[in-house]
């Protein structure tokens, strides 16, 4: 869509908190978000709940009230609010209004021939890494593929002291094969290791850790495992690049175009070969040291927070046809 010369404000951008670290960087964006809410904060209706420090631009508005709201554009991000709170929440006007399904993930039922349930040339399909927008039929939807930003406290350095990895999954038991849960415990008898993240208490971890605290925790640890067989590339992976973690991991999805071998970190398929490559950084702490600051120098070139809010700036310029100035 063409760019409007009059139109220079923020943007009022109705969407809803799904993913809490990507929501929290997303508003770092320069525009005005409005989360929807319920009672009881289920999930996928939060607000501005949680440890997250959110900042003045995140607003909340009860779901009872979104058709009476004004919004500049619908930014959605999950099946259960495109299929039943486009047609239950919002006003005819409001379905109408320029908007952006912003998809987190690779396709499930099938890795090459899902469909992608937005079928729509008026809507644009947002995809956060190459490899999941290579995936997914997307069919007569426009897309375009807006990679992860993020942000982290100045001054935090990997110092790497703890002869010990770290790896950082929500909810690993339950989730299983896919992001890995039994490599993680085969690895982990193996090879001194931690977990966090929700319900990493139950196997072994330390549990849930807020945000703020995330880079001050993981820069003690000598590197970062990332055991997932299939999803997209994790925040947490980034974000212990930015601080400067030597990253270990499957060498699958997104993460292949990320990781090169003996600079910032090591890849493979096999994971007794990942086992030797962490059992030689516990025990080579300047080998550790000098590969997370490759990879902190590839965070930083390719992850950085100003490219990803310009990226989505032009985004919601492109939908709206408003600038900012």
């Amino acid at each position: 869509m063409p760019s409007s010369p009059g139109a220079h404000r923020r943007l009022r951008i109705l969407t809803w908190h799904v993913h809490g670290n990507y929501l929290y960087y997303l508003t770092q964006v320069p525009h005005d978000f409005f989360v929807v809410t319920k009672p009881g904060s289920p999930p996928g209706y939060a607000g501005r709940e949680g440890h997250l420090r959110w900042g003045t631009n995140l607003h909340e508005v009860p779901h009872m009230l979104v058709a009476q709201s004004e919004f500049d554009c619908v930014l959605y991000q999950s099946r259960q609010h495109w299929d039943r709170d486009q047609y239950q929440l919002l006003s005819p006007a409001q379905r109408l209004l320029p908007r952006i399904y912003l998809e987190h993930d690779p396709p499930r039922q099938h890795p090459t021939d899902t469909l992608h349930w937005v079928q729509d040339r008026n809507t644009l399909l947002v995809h956060v890494t190459p490899f999941n927008a290579l995936m997914w039929d997307s069919g007569i939807t426009p897309t375009r593929t807006i990679e992860h930003g993020v942000l982290i406290r100045s001054g935090v350095r990997h110092s790497g002291e703890l002869e010990q990895g770290i790896a950082a999954i929500n909810h690993l038991r339950r989730r299983g094969r896919r992001l890995g849960a039994d490599l993680y415990t085969a690895v982990a008898e193996r090879v001194p290791m931690q977990l966090i993240g929700m319900d990493s208490e139950s196997l072994g971890g330390m549990g849930d850790i807020p945000n703020h605290q995330f880079a001050d925790l993981v820069s003690h640890y000598r590197c970062f495992f990332h055991p997932a067989r299939y999803t997209s590339l994790g925040l947490a992976v980034i974000e212990a690049m930015m601080v400067g973690l030597p990253i270990v991991g499957l060498a699958t999805t997104e993460l292949t175009t990320v990781i090169k071998n003996g600079v910032n970190g090591y890849i493979d398929t096999d994971p007794h070969q990942l086992i030797k490559v962490m059992e030689q950084l516990l025990h080579d702490k300047a080998l550790a040291c000098a590969w997370g600051a490759a990879a902190r120098l590839t965070a930083h070139k390719r992850f950085n927070i100003d490219r990803f809010v310009n990226d989505w700036l032009s985004t919601f310029a492109h939908v709206t046809g408003k600038v900012m100035t």
